[in-house]
């Protein structure tokens, strides 16, 4: 009999309606499932959970909640056939992205999941992501850290969530699905990739790093007064391609500055679909020569969680270019 693991860190999914609005209670969850006919299913796999304490809405989960699942899937990695993890929708793709890097050579399914409604309520999609995501772990022909949601298995680090009030949260703008939950589980075989031959713990720090937005008129001299020793890098989410305002705009003194503090300068783009090419247009090339990171097609999720797993592994300057503009995990497409 196969055994899953389910890691309930918060969120929506398990949260019980109170005088002040939906709310996490302890302990709920645990019950709850215990009462879905379905998780008893022949075929199902038997499953233990984990609760966290305090539970958490995801808006509140960060790199030290980061750590703590993966420390956790890592410490009970040869214990279960597969891991679950039950997480507030909000931040869920930062999350997968992270834990993509902090463990890689993964051999076995760590699959996200949680719901747009609460599993108390009716009409909620709670219950079908979790059966599913369950059997999803159990099977183990995923072994990627994945996020099942509204009957769509993809890759954790390329997914964002489009959709604040529908039940298809999530999309995989640049990466086909891994996988479709119909009658039958559909994977998508050539879809899935194992990333090295044996289990790694990466550790993740927090870092400091400013995400920009540009907007037509937009000014660097504004911004280039918060660039300082303790800032890390910037991420500009440019236009198109990755292009960005040149003209009368300051651009050069915040190059100068930027370079004075060694801050790391990264560009993607806003589009949901496509890449970034630096240089392709005149109004990105002053960033290629100044040695800015493409992040291509990347999330802007995918490209924090790996911006601070490689700075949090020591890497600066040329060695941080080299390694962001390539795939580590299924990330990118150069």
């Amino acid at each position: 009999m196969k055994k899953v693991c389910i890691i309930y860190t918060g969120g929506t999914i398990g949260m019980k309606r109170t005088e002040n609005g939906y709310s996490p209670v302890k302990g709920f969850l645990k019950g709850a499932l215990e009462e879905v006919k379905e998780l008893h299913y022949p075929g199902v796999p038997k499953f233990d959970l984990i609760e966290y304490d305090p539970l958490l809405d995801s808006s509140n989960i960060a790199v030290e909640e980061w750590m703590k699942i993966a420390k956790d899937i890592y410490r009970l990695y040869d214990e279960y056939d597969g891991f679950v993890v039950l997480h507030g929708t909000d931040t869920m793709a930062y999350t997968a992205s992270a834990l993509s890097f902090s463990l890689q050579g993964l051999d076995k399914p760590v699959v996200l999941t949680g719901s747009q409604i609460p599993l108390e309520e009716i009409r909620s999609d709670a219950l079908d992501n979790i059966v599913t995501s369950i059997i999803i772990a159990g099977e183990g022909k995923v072994p990627e850290v994945c996020l099942y949601f509204n009957n769509y298995l993809f890759r954790g680090n390329r997914v964002m969530k489009v959709s604040s009030d529908e039940k298809g949260a999530f999309e995989s703008p640049n990466y086909p699905e891994l996988a479709e939950s119909g009658i039958h589980i559909r994977y998508r075989k050539r879809n899935i990739k194992k990333f090295g031959d044996e289990l790694k713990f990466y550790e993740i720090k927090p870092k400091n790093v400013i995400v920009l937005k540009l907007v037509p008129g937009f000014s660097y001299r504004t911004f280039a007064k918060v660039l300082g020793p303790d800032v890390d890098a910037v991420i500009f989410e440019g236009f198109g391609a990755g292009n960005l305002p040149n003209n009368k705009s300051g651009l050069d003194e915040f190059l100068k500055v930027a370079e004075e503090y060694n801050t790391n300068i990264l560009i993607c783009t806003q589009c949901q679909r496509g890449t970034t090419i630096l240089g392709e247009y005149e109004t990105s090339s002053e960033l290629k020569r100044a040695g800015a990171i493409s992040c291509y097609d990347m999330t802007t999720e995918a490209i924090i969680a790996k911006l601070y797993y490689l700075l949090s592994q020591g890497y600066t300057g040329k060695s941080l270019k080299m390694e962001m503009e390539k795939s580590i995990v299924g990330e990118v497409n150069v």
